[in-house]
């Protein structure tokens, strides 16, 4: 027969066991991704010569209506040698996660938002994870898209839609496209932190099959990012323009 001691005895035990058992979940680390935060510029492998591929068109898989939407934008701005960059305009994606003019990107990583600094034209790219991420009815579609990331151990995966039309870059889409980004960390080369993309577009409106390329960088731990004034000029020639007016208007007073 146990008396109240032993009783006692037991049932603290069973309560210790209880505890520990359930500390492990308490007390379980959140998961830890790598970090892409930092300055990343154009990675060239060793020995390779520096080379961007601004405006060579690669041979494509465009279905007939593609080719034709295509075919009809380079015929009018091929004679002007004009592109949306001489306007200000940003490539868009995903000719500025590609090219961006051989400039510079910076990534800021938080949890729940992972945002991408384009130094050329001042692109900005905002990654969305978790309760970030919005329905597809409230998303607007534009050059960027809405893009959607989730990590897949140490890769980050992240999927965009809501993609405006583009005939006007390396890479032309339809409103349909859907572009889907691997990041991961490649081996270091020389002691720096390379980051690798590989990306698929799949538009079935523009093309035959899905698109795959690849992207890499190198991290320059003392990078920055310069101010990126495309229109700056714009501006000072508006303001010459307006001091001739002024000028021939006091001129014609004068007289």
């Amino acid at each position: 027969m146990r008396g109240p001691i032993g009783n006692g005895l037991e049932l603290l035990a069973a309560a210790v066991a209880v505890c520990c058992l359930s500390l492990p979940l308490a007390q379980a680390a959140p998961a830890q991704h790598p970090s892409f935060s930092g300055v990343w510029g154009q990675y060239v492998d060793p020995g390779a010569l520096r080379r961007f591929v601004r405006g060579r068109r690669p041979a494509l898989p465009f279905t007939p209506l593609a080719q034709q939407k295509v075919d009809a934008y380079q015929a009018l701005v091929s004679p002007t040698s004009d592109n949306p960059g001489a306007h200000c305009l940003g490539s868009g994606m995903p000719a500025n996660m590609m090219f961006s003019g051989g400039y510079p990107m910076e990534i800021v990583q938080t949890p729940d938002l992972i945002v991408v600094l384009y130094e050329a034209w001042s692109e900005i790219r905002q990654l969305y994870l978790g309760d970030k991420v919005i329905p597809e009815s409230d998303r607007v579609p534009d050059r960027q898209g809405y893009s959607v990331a989730r990590w897949e151990g140490d890769t980050l995966v992240v999927t965009t839609t809501s993609l405006k039309e583009q005939v006007d870059q390396t890479y032309p889409h339809s409103a349909d496209a859907r572009i889907v980004e691997r990041y991961h960390l490649a081996k270091p080369v020389g002691g720096a932190k390379v980051l690798v993309d590989d990306w698929t577009l799949t538009d079935p409106t523009f093309y035959t099959r899905p698109v795959t390329a690849e992207k890499k960088w190198t991290l320059d731990p003392k990078g920055i990012l310069l101010p990126y004034e495309c229109d700056e000029e714009a501006w000072l020639d508006h303001l010459q323009a307006l001091e001739k007016g002024h000028a021939a208007s006091a001129t014609a007073a004068d007289q």
